[in-house]
Order: structure tokens, then C-alpha cells, then sequence
């Protein structure tokens, strides 16, 4: 009497669904967190600053790190484009094509720049330019 019970030919088989199920997980967290940001660059080439004679007739303006003004020495009272623009164009009156020259400090925010310039066209100086420092 053989009392073992035959056992069918089943042979293991690999089931792929839970490995598919992970690896799925894994490609859709990665595509969640990855940044397709594009970093686009300009080719930009600057002005190299060359030392040269100053004119004498110029109107010198210095912008501080707080946003304070100074026409030619003189502290602005105001801070505004139409007060900038008033000083500049009282400071012109005697030179027919006068040059604002604008020395600003490096700390100095874009918006005070800007002022001075769009001071510059409304007291009618198309004439601007930006003093730099050379390197030793």
C-alpha cells in the first residue's frame, strides 16, 4: 500500500504583478520629485570701464545705501522723481547740454537708480552716465 498522496507538477513561478506594482510606486514618486526646470543663460558681454578725463560741467549725483541723494555735494532734501528732477534742473540751468553723472553705492537698490534716471529725463538731461571704479 502506498499511502503518499502524489502531488501535482506544479512548478514555482515568479508572480511579476507586486514587483511591477513596486516599481511602479518608484517611477511615479521620482517623476514627482524631479524639477524639469530649464536654466536658460544670456551671452552677455559688459562694458569694460576705462579711466578717462571727467567734465568739469557735470552734475554729480551719489546715491547711498539708505537711499539718500546728493547733487554735488549737497544732501536732497527729497526723494521723489519730481523732486530729484526739480534740483537737476535748477543745478542745469547755466549749461545748455549738462551730463548727470550717477555714483552709487554698491548696496544701492535698483529702484534709487531708476529714480535718478527718469529724474534725468524729466528735467530734460538725456545726457547720463555711471561712475565706476577701477581696479588697482
Amino acid at each position: 500500500m502506498n499511502f503518499r498522496r502524489r502531488q501535482p507538477d506544479d512548478e514555482p513561478e515568479i508572480n511579476l504583478i507586486p514587483l511591477i506594482d513596486v516599481l511602479l510606486v518608484i517611477l511615479i514618486f521620482l517623476a514627482a520629485t524631479t524639477s524639469f526646470t530649464r536654466f536658460s543663460q544670456l551671452k552677455v558681454s559688459l562694458p569694460q570701464a576705462q579711466a578717462g578725463s571727467a567734465d568739469l560741467d557735470a552734475l554729480n549725483i551719489a546715491i547711498s545705501q539708505e537711499g539718500l541723494y546728493a547733487l554735488n555735494g549737497q544732501l536732497l532734501a527729497g526723494t521723489s522723481s519730481q523732486e530729484i528732477a526739480q534740483a537737476l534742473s535748477s543745478a542745469a540751468r547755466n549749461s545748455n547740454e549738462a551730463v548727470l553723472v550717477i555714483n552709487a553705492d554698491a548696496q544701492t537698490t535698483h529702484e534709487s537708480v531708476v529714480r535718478v534716471m527718469e529724474a534725468a529725463r524729466l528735467a530734460g538731461i538725456s545726457r547720463v552716465n555711471f561712475a565706476t571704479r577701477s581696479t588697482p
